[in-house]
């Protein structure tokens, strides 16, 4: 019976009304440790968030694989349990673990019942400070990456991003896959696993969520249990990329009759007082799906592609204003001179009132959306606090987006939108398309 309950929680969530307020407390440990924390006590279920800044990025040069890798292990046994025993465990408990890694994070998911919580932070805080690393393990999970790097090998949208990263963050580990290569994966040694664990769990980067049934002082104590015990500081955090992205097109042969193509140039920091405005700009040009103009003029009018899409990326290290487009051989060159026209067009023109007026209405609505349960609450609440936002921004974050003028618009647009520097990276046998030598 508490299994299913809590498959129930896990697929159905808590929804929140779209009227609801958020309300957010911050809570400090015994040890110094902060979390923001959604009570709710309606049902005995809690879920938390964990993460860690840094992410892959803090793979050592030589060593790039070493922290996903690792990650892939932190559920393949701890302690006094081997992999099997982690997972009888795990699912006695009716407890689910997810760890995730990024180029900027290691995210670490728990859902628990409120009457397994001391076990399931037990369980937790074993995988997090004392996994077991078995060779069979390590061997076993470094062969399902090796597996996903091969098959990335193959996949043309895999190799079109590979390719823009290397041109746009040459030099910084954002260039290269945070999977690493078949070379490098295969010489990682377990010495150099535990160095990635070091690297990235540490106390000195951890941000913390929670939502459902856990008062403050009860998770003031389960944060201590589990991460106080962490080292103080971890690898340093690598500096800013120097995003360098010359204006052109590189094609990489691939034997496919469909192109694939990631285009961009430089973006917009998210604590940029104009990131909101350029969030509705995108909206318009590029984000909105089958609303948008690159949408209409390259699918709906010229039948050119299935999608095309827009999107403003910013990491930690670096910010970049990418898309994406597939269409056929014989068709690629049109399709990427069409969305260079809609590019410059929005550079010279910015949006009409009714666009404005749209896109501010989508984004508005659909905002409460993302508070589908406690799970994306924790989430939610844990990238804002990596962002630096405050804790009342779930409630101030729609005022900011209808505080958007047109003529806010039009600045952004001639300022951020580069037609001339978009660079476009083609996988596959465009007809008509060449590369373009660097500026």
């Amino acid at each position: 019976m508490i299994r299913f309950f809590l498959s129930i929680c896990f697929v159905v969530g808590f929804v929140l009304p779209a009227s609801a307020e958020v309300d957010i407390k911050e809570v400090t440990s015994d040890a110094g440790l902060t979390a923001w924390l959604v009570e709710d006590h309606s049902i005995p279920f809690v879920a938390l968030e964990i993460r860690f800044r840094g992410g892959a990025s803090l793979d050592a040069p030589d060593k790039r694989g070493a922290i996903n890798l690792m990650t892939g292990l932190l559920e393949e046994g701890a302690a006094d349990m081997d992999a099997r025993d982690f997972a009888r465990s795990t699912e006695a408990l009716a407890t689910s673990f997810g760890f995730d890694i990024s180029d900027d994070s290691l995210s670490v998911s728990a859902r628990f019942l409120t009457e397994n919580k001391e076990a399931s932070v037990a369980l937790l805080r074993a995988a997090l400070q004392e996994p077991r690393f078995d060779q069979d393990a390590i061997d076993r999970v470094r062969e399902q990456v090796l597996s996903g790097i091969r098959s990335d090998a193959k996949d043309p949208n895999e190799i079109a991003s590979r390719a823009f990263d290397q041109i746009a963050f040459a030099g910084h580990p954002y260039a290269t896959s945070l999977s690493g290569t078949e070379q490098s994966v295969a010489a990682l040694t377990r010495d150099d696993l535990l160095a990635a664990h070091r690297a990235v769990l540490a106390r000195d980067r951890i941000y913390i969520g929670a939502v459902g049934d856990i008062t403050p002082e009860e998770l003031g104590v389960l944060m201590d249990d589990l991460l106080a015990d962490l080292p103080e500081t971890g690898a340093p955090i690598p500096p800013s990329a120097e995003v360098q992205i010359p204006g052109g097109v590189t094609v990489v042969p691939f034997d496919t009759p469909q192109s694939v193509a990631i285009f961009g140039h430089g973006g917009i920091a998210q604590d940029d007082p104009d990131y909101f405005t350029a969030l509705v700009l995108n909206q318009v040009l590029g984000g909105g799906g089958f609303e948008s103009r690159l949408m209409d003029e390259v699918r709906e009018k010229r039948g050119l592609t299935y999608g095309v899409y827009s999107y403003l990326v910013a990491k930690d290290l670096a910010e970049v204003y990418l898309g994406s487009v597939s269409s056929a051989n014989d068709r690629i060159a049109e399709a990427i001179e069409v969305i260079r026209d809609e590019w410059a067009k929005a550079a010279a023109e910015g949006l009409t009132q009714t666009e404005l007026d749209d896109a501010k209405t989508y984004m508005t609505g659909a905002y409460p959306l993302r508070f589908d349960g406690n799970g994306p609450i924790a989430q939610i609440m844990v990238g804002m606090q990596m962002l630096g936002l405050p804790i009342d921004y779930i409630a101030t974050r729609n005022d900011r987006v209808e505080a958007v003028t047109l003529e806010d618009v039009q600045r952004v647009a001639a300022e951020l939108l580069d037609p001339e520097g978009l660079h476009f990276v083609v996988v596959g046998q465009p007809t008509g398309l060449e590369n373009t030598p660097a500026n």
